[in-house]
């Protein structure tokens, strides 16, 4: 015998209806919440604008001002302004090991623990949205954003270089890489770079579900990374520095040799691969079970 429920009359679960877990809180919803925060746009904003303060530097700089400094950098800064392409590399370099960590564990690290901050995360749950729902859908835009943040600081170093320096092979350490395979490579750095952030991606998010306060989780991700990249520049460790989070952060260089070395780039990709899956089945894992008051 089948019995007709009446409009409005509640389920057995409680639930109203008209509800529809998969209705709530979607990607793009909380896409527009995120554009429309003067965080997400000022973070947009600097992607844009590093790269011309960069090339403002170069142009009012004077060559060789550097002395005698030694090391990569210093290699990577003398050939920046060779053509687009190489203040591109340039750019990304100056970036990824500090101001990119910065981006992505402010957007990932603030996603849950500034609604717990605001007091309105119960106020979600209690819609109610899924927690795992709400899980994926700040993840989901958290990342996105990166990967924007990312593709517009790259993208406009790439845009203005072109235009003050003009488009020429790259300029390697080994040599020169023609054009076409030049930008390859150099998305292939990009996609490097993209793959090794997850890793704090993976750890602000988690530190993001554990705490109330934004800045807690935004700062740990931060100072964690960068103990792991210090213990890294110890060579007493020996071996054990294969271990740590940030040991192929470098890798991508293989890209930019002659031919390529892509062994570091593979174990760079799986260590991305392993330390954020696992950073993020924490984080899952407690949020699921966690009392939720904030």
């Amino acid at each position: 015998m089948t019995t007709t429920q009446a409009p409005g009359e509640p389920r057995a679960d409680g639930a109203a209806t008209s509800y529809r877990a998969g209705a709530t809180l979607g990607i793009l919803a909380e896409a527009r919440r995120q554009v429309g925060r003067r965080r997400t746009q000022l973070t947009l904003a600097c992607m844009v604008l590093l790269p011309l303060i960069i090339l403002l530097a170069f142009q009012i700089g004077r060559p060789g001002g550097g002395g005698q400094r030694q090391g990569e950098f210093a290699s990577f800064a003398s050939i920046a302004t060779a053509g687009g392409l190489n203040f591109a590399l340039f750019t990304l370099l100056v970036s990824s090991s500090f101001l990119l960590v910065i981006v992505v564990a402010v957007f990932c690290g603030d996603a849950i623990a500034s609604e717990a901050s605001w007091g309105s995360l119960r106020y979600l749950l209690a819609i109610p949205v899924p927690r795992a729902r709400l899980l994926g859908s700040k993840l989901l835009v958290a990342l996105a954003s990166s990967a924007v943040a990312l593709l517009l600081l790259t993208g406009t170093a790439l845009a203005v270089g072109t235009l003050r320096y003009g488009w020429h092979p790259l300029s390697t350490l080994d040599g020169q890489i023609a054009g076409g395979p030049a930008l390859i490579r150099l998305l292939g750095v990009l996609g490097f770079v993209a793959a090794n952030l997850l890793i704090t991606a993976g750890l602000a998010f988690l530190l993001s579900v554990s705490t109330d306060a934004p800045l807690g989780a935004v700062g740990g991700a931060v100072m964690l990374t960068i103990v792991s990249a210090i213990l890294d520049q110890i060579s007493a460790l020996g071996e054990l520095r294969v271990i740590l989070p940030t040991h192929y952060d470098d890798a991508w260089l293989g890209l930019l040799q002659t031919p390529a070395q892509t062994d570091d780039i593979f174990k760079g990709l799986i260590a991305a691969f392993v330390y954020g899956s696992a950073f993020l089945a924490l984080a899952w894992y407690h949020f699921l079970r966690k009392d939720v008051v904030s």
